[in-house]
């Protein structure tokens, strides 16, 4: 299943947070696709000089998103991740009605 997971902690935190997503790396289960680094606002209600990372990651497991949320919230990040599925460029519609089935 796929995730997008969002990160964002204080900035005096970056060193612990980018270790334990070092960490993360090697927890079997999960494969991190993409991840983002927010130059800007990320959007409203991110506290003054917090830092915000994206990333899309894929687990085989609960248990593998569950010890990758708990190394990001150890290390002092607040974390959450949301259940996505890959669309199709062009193609929504069709796999809309394929759902709905």
């Amino acid at each position: 299943m796929k995730f997008i997971t969002f990160c964002i902690y204080d900035v005096a935190k970056f060193a612990d947070v980018a270790q334990a997503s070092d960490k993360n790396s090697k927890i079997p289960g999960q494969k991190l696709l993409a991840m983002y680094g927010c130059l800007g606002k990320a959007f409203d209600g991110v506290p003054p000089n917090s830092l915000v990372a994206i990333s899309v990651r894929e687990t085989d497991s609960s248990d593998a998103l569950a010890a990758a949320l708990l190394n990001l919230s150890l290390a002092g990040a607040t974390v959450w991740a949301v259940p996505v599925m890959e669309m199709p460029v062009g193609g929504v519609v069709a796999e809309a009605k394929k759902l709905q089935k």
